[in-house]
């Protein structure tokens, strides 16, 4: 008995500790599924409460019988067993009953199970991708797309700074939703499957790739919401936070025409770029910077990676040598291996400065510059 109470407690502080670190918004219990945000998300809380509570009622009135049984049909009172071999009124009520109790529990869960996989008539379409390790949004009406990437500084990873509040499950662009609004998510994946959880909005859709699942919400009320990745996806699935903010309508257009504003601006700077040249310092600055957020989580700060797991950049062959190949991997992956591609989620610019950097830190010092212009012929010409 200890031993159980012992493991019940781990399981109770195991859901403890996951409600408070997604709870940003509400009041939520310890143990017990959230209400969340949504006319689904709390169907689906009134749902569960009244399966608990026909559990609980069937529980009681099971033990109970046989509790009662026992003591006053126990052989020291003299108790003697009844002899026989089958009953028809008994078989009848422990088959008629069950199914009535199932009929009973199918109507509510049905209702809103349909209810969830109603994606018609939407408002508004985000195409949600996942990829190790981070979350593509592509809304779909406009040419607003973006990747969502986790914001927790790799210093508290490593337990050199204090962990914060939100340790794990911030990002440093969220996903930007209207309230009062019905918006579809149709969600993919690039590589493994994914799972996009928001526990708030009762979503938990499997990003499988090749295929396309589809999810909604309404959201009531603005404010942030957060999940994870809810499968296991690989060195990096701990590392998937999801946040969405949701915003009034006013206020999300608003959003909607800063974020086309700056992707147009972006592109534009994009196309000056591609008519000039940066310094081996610039690129030297820039690359740096990229590196240490996209690549040295697993080829190291130091270039040197982990043996036997992510190769040296340090003195590798591709670094000093290989740049055709250098631009192909860094741009396109290398399926089957944790090595992602990066062409879509880099600028042309960024890219640019990653593999100059590369290719000159750590005293690798090829003295060859990577410029904008050649990323973008090398992509031309795949």
């Amino acid at each position: 008995m200890k031993k159980l109470a012992s493991i019940a407690m781990m399981v109770w502080g195991t859901l403890s500790v996951s409600s408070v670190g997604l709870a940003d918004t509400q009041a939520v219990s310890d143990i017990n599924l959230r209400k969340g945000v949504t006319d689904i998300s709390g169907q689906v809380y009134d749902l569960h409460m009244l399966m608990f509570l026909i559990c609980v009622i069937i529980a009681v009135v099971v033990f109970g019988v046989m509790f009662v049984s026992m003591y006053f049909h126990r052989k020291s009172r003299g108790a003697k067993p009844a002899k026989f071999h089958e009953s028809v009124k008994v078989e009848v009520a422990w088959t008629v009953v069950p199914f009535l109790i199932l009929i009973f529990m199918a109507v509510p869960a049905a209702n809103t199970l349909i209810a969830m996989e109603d994606t018609s008539e939407p408002d508004l379409t985000v195409l949600v991708t996942g990829s190790q390790w981070k979350w593509h949004y592509r809304y779909m009406d406009s040419e607003v797309s973006f990747y969502s990437l986790l914001a927790t500084q790799r210093e508290q990873i490593s337990n050199r700074y204090e962990k914060g509040e939100n340790y794990l499950l911030e990002v440093d662009q969220p996903l930007v939703i209207p309230t009062d609004q019905k918006v579809r998510f149709l969600i993919t994946s690039d590589d493994v499957i994914h799972s996009w959880w928001v526990p708030d909005f009762a979503v938990k859709k499997d990003a499988n790739p090749g295929f396309i699942n589809e999810a909604w919400t309404k959201v009531n009320e603005p404010g942030l919401y957060r999940g994870q990745c809810a499968e296991l996806c690989g060195k990096d699935h701990g590392f998937m936070p999801i946040v969405v903010v949701a915003k009034e309508p006013a206020e999300f257009d608003a959003w909607m025409s800063e974020q086309e504003e700056a992707q147009r601006k972006a592109k534009e700077e994009e196309q000056r770029l591609l008519a000039m040249n940066m310094s081996m310092d610039e690129l030297m600055v820039e690359g740096k910077k990229v590196y240490n957020a996209t690549c040295a989580a697993c080829h190291m700060p130091n270039g040197e990676g982990l043996p036997g797991t992510f190769p040296a950049l340090k003195g590798s062959k591709i670094a000093l040598e290989d740049m055709q190949g250098h631009l192909d991997i860094v741009v396109n992956g290398k399926t089957g291996t944790a090595m992602q591609a990066f062409g879509k989620m880099l600028s042309l610019k960024e890219l640019a400065a990653v593999i100059t950097y590369e290719r000159n830190a750590w005293g690798n010092d090829t003295g060859e510059i990577v410029q904008p212009k050649d990323v973008d012929a090398f992509n031309k010409g795949q």
